[in-house]
């Protein structure tokens, strides 16, 4: 919410473009010190305790590579765990593991309409 907001121009600092108009894509302006009368942010959203500043551009490029892949393994790994719990043995490796939980709902409720928690028939 707020750090989308920031980051799709809600302040505009100075030289700032967003990423859907050819600026860099994950880049936030700082916002330390910003936020009204005596700076309601104490700290940065991205690197709040600047451990970044030190790495090299090398250092930095094998990080954002790290963290995309980690990404996408963690993205197969949802669906994984999704398809053995909607079809039985879709995934022989989590079906192999006995006592593994079976979840009994349905995983699709999110994509539907009905969007209550509780049956209130």
């Amino acid at each position: 919410g707020m750090l989308e907001s920031y980051g799709g121009g809600a302040s505009q600092p100075d030289g700032y473009v967003h990423y859907m108009r050819g600026g860099k894509p994950g880049f936030y302006p700082e916002i330390k010190g910003k936020g009204g009368p005596g700076g309601h942010f104490l700290f940065n959203l991205w690197d709040p305790f600047n451990f970044t500043t030190k790495r090299t551009a090398e250092q930095k490029e094998r990080g954002l590579k790290c963290e995309i892949l980690n990404g996408r393994a963690a993205m197969v790994g949802i669906m994984g765990m999704l398809s053995a719990s909607t079809v039985p043995g879709s995934v022989p490796f989590l079906s192999g593991i006995e006592g593994f939980p079976q979840y009994a709902g349905n995983v699709m409720v999110p994509f539907s309409n009905d969007f209550t928690l509780t049956s209130m028939a």
